[in-house]
């Protein structure tokens, strides 16, 4: 009997969010530009791609706090709901967890008020202490008792994060987006935050979206990395692929400086990454790509495809070398 495989539970298809010039004449801002992507129930896959590559505008719009304007989005096979009730609801089943943990908790609640916040917001007041006694246990945070009356002054900025964890897991979601979630945190305590999400994946189910420009976190936290260029993913994979055999010139040059991953000659690339206003014809990647500016897609005979053809997603990979 062939196996039987269960459909994602989030599902992103030629999503695009574009913004409005910013001054009369001037060209809107593609920040995310047709992406595909699926997440499947309880895994981790890790968005990866240096600043303003459209990854947290992508995660924004998964959360429906950024409106589309092209493609779709479903979620437990039914679309983002538009109307407030409807996103109010779904916003119970997919949880933010801010990069931040000292700006999004506010300084004058209780950590008990700060993880009741969710249930009181969406009215689920029925065994309030209970849950909140419960997401704080969860999130190692014991006994839970003790930190009831406390407030964020009090706890270090492993716990905080914690709490905002806690403030998540508190309603019981289906799925976690972490945005930066260890980024503003001390290197002795990145790793028990990044253990405590492995944890609820693994133990509870939790389907988690990590977005990050750390390829190092995705190496110790994901399952499936995507890797994000100027609004489009260029390259998806398992970890143990992308690690092991990334396709895509610009994954190599991320995967090269993290320092777990010594095989790889150091590629520093040259330039920042396009306007999104004014992203180049063919791949967006080429004028920054190693291939390209070496001349070897010129020896191989793809410069022409390089800057002239825009390369879809074939075979995990969108390269005019890695699919030629």
């Amino acid at each position: 009997m062939s196996e039987v495989v269960s459909p994602p539970l989030l599902e992103v298809a030629g999503a695009k969010v574009t913004y409005e010039a910013r001054r009369r004449g001037g060209l809107p801002v593609r920040a995310v530009d047709g992406v595909d992507l699926t997440v499947q129930r309880g895994e981790v896959l890790a968005l990866v791609g240096e600043s303003g590559c459209g990854k947290t505008t992508l995660a924004r719009a998964v959360l429906g706090l950024q409106p589309l304007s092209g493609g779709s989005i479903n979620f437990a096979g039914s679309s983002l709901p538009r109307s407030k009730s409807g996103l109010r609801a779904y916003r119970r089943k997919a949880q933010l967890v801010f990069q931040d943990p000292t700006g999004s908790i506010n300084p004058r609640q209780s950590i008990y008020e700060i993880v009741a916040e969710g249930l009181r917001i969406h009215r689920e007041r029925a065994d309030e202490e209970a849950r909140v006694a419960a997401a704080l246990s969860i999130c190692g945070l014991r006994p839970p008792e003790q930190f009831f009356l406390r407030f964020p002054h009090e706890l270090s900025g492993g716990q905080r994060q914690r709490v905002v964890i806690a403030g998540a897991m508190v309603l019981e979601p289906s799925l976690l987006v972490a945005d930066e979630p260890v980024s503003s945190l001390d290197a002795s305590v990145r790793g028990e935050i990044l253990q405590l999400l492995l944890g609820l994946s693994r133990d509870r189910g939790m389907t988690i979206l990590v977005v990050t420009h750390d390829l190092g976190l995705a190496w110790n936290i994901a399952d499936r990395v995507a890797v994000m260029y100027l609004g489009r993913i260029v390259e998806v994979g398992t970890t143990e692929q992308i690690l092991a055999a990334p396709q895509h010139p610009y994954t190599k040059a991320l995967l090269s400086v993290v320092p777990e991953h010594d095989k790889m000659e150091q590629q520093i690339l040259t330039g920042e990454a396009p306007d999104p206003t004014h992203i180049p014809t063919g791949c967006r990647f080429h004028p920054r790509c190693p291939v390209y500016q070496s001349g070897e897609a010129e020896r191989l005979g793809i410069a022409h495809a390089c800057t002239g053809v825009d390369p879809v997603l074939t075979n995990s990979v969108a390269c005019h070398l890695a699919n030629r």
